[in-house]
């Protein structure tokens, strides 16, 4: 029991706590005022509490400080024991190693599920075929959604596990066209676009570019379609891919999630086209994501970052319809997209 009085100490949201909040987390567990008192006295002698003398003491005997200091590096030295603990007892291939560099409520958090992963590893081993993710969350924990939506993919990435336990990430198809002249490529480039009307005026030209595959990102469907591609598109090479979407906020977050997932860098010969037309406005309502702008403007000269920092400001963009279908086609085909590929 006092190991998790400890734990609940260590997540306790104040450096200190109060005589009668100590009274209401034991409630439960010490039936009279001795027990309390010993209890109390030693997480005192652990130095996990110390009094605090500005406030005094209670009249009773054994008597308590009213309030205390939580010492909670001394609690976070527990935290570590306690992991050094779970490192000889759970399977070898679970590597807990991040959580020395995070809060133990994360552990704590986690550890049902960390438990319920250790029986599946030693009963069953790691698995040979892939399946998709709720198939393998139902078997790994109980639970269908877990994986995908309940944060279970990112502890696997934590324990080092994902990979291994074959999952297949569960999204809508990827929506591309395919260029038959470039299939046997050795390295062949990808090209997303954000709307519908971008993609109809490019595929009509399609074949006459360098691009392998046309792909409809459906805007922020994309993020997660773009998992299927390897399985989708089982073509040996090595792939590149571009990205076209509105040149607003929207557009620019869009690609900053999608490049977290796969790298994927801006088709700048349609930005800079964007940027020789005159600005839309209406935008004012979109939210700014910093980073994501930040690393967006990086791909342009420092003039055209201010002139696009200025118009978004303003509530103006750039929406990828601005450039006729002959413009996109005439761009699509005269860039130079294999000598872009450096500049990733």
């Amino acid at each position: 029991m006092i190991e998790y009085v400890k734990k609940l100490l260590f997540l306790h949201s104040k450096k200190t706590i109060s005589l009668i909040e100590l009274e209401e987390l034991l409630r439960n567990d010490v039936d009279s005022y001795e027990k309390f008192v010993q209890f109390i006295q030693q997480l005192e002698n652990e130095q996990v509490l110390h009094m605090v003398k500005s406030k005094g003491r209670t009249s009773r005997t054994p008597s308590l400080a009213l309030q205390y200091r939580i010492n909670k590096g001394v609690l976070a030295s527990s935290h570590h024991t306690e992991l050094q603990r779970y490192r000889l007892i759970l399977h070898p291939s679970m590597n807990i190693d991040e959580y020395y560099r995070h809060d133990a409520s994360i552990f704590q958090q986690d550890l049902p599920y960390i438990l319920k992963l250790d029986k599946y590893l030693k009963h069953y081993g790691f698995p040979v075929e892939s399946v998709p993710a709720p198939e393998r969350s139902f078997a790994l924990v109980g639970d269908e959604k877990w994986i995908v939506e309940k944060g279970g993919k990112e502890l696997l990435e934590r324990l080092q596990l994902f990979e291994k336990l074959q999952i297949v990430p569960v999204s809508e198809p990827l929506m591309f066209a395919i260029n038959p002249k470039q299939l046997s490529s050795e390295t062949q480039l990808h090209l997303i676009v954000e709307n519908k009307t971008t993609y109809q005026g490019l595929l009509l030209a399609l074949e006459d570019m360098e691009f392998a595959t046309l792909i409809y990102g459906g805007g922020k469907a994309v993020i997660k379609s773009i998992d299927q591609f390897s399985l989708q598109y089982s073509v040996q090479a090595t792939h590149h891919f571009f990205y076209f979407g509105d040149l607003d906020l929207e557009g620019i977050t869009i690609w900053h999630s999608l490049t977290k997932r796969q790298l994927t860098q801006l088709a700048m010969p349609f930005y800079h086209a964007c940027l020789q037309k005159q600005p839309a406005g209406g935008k004012e309502y979109q939210r700014e994501n910093k980073l994501a702008l930040e690393q967006f403007l990086t791909s342009f000269s420092p003039s055209d970052q201010d002139i696009i920092s200025t118009l978004l400001s303003n509530g103006q963009y750039y929406p990828q319809e601005i450039l006729k279908t002959t413009e996109l086609q005439r761009i699509g085909r005269e860039a130079d997209w294999k000598a872009l590929i450096s500049k990733i």
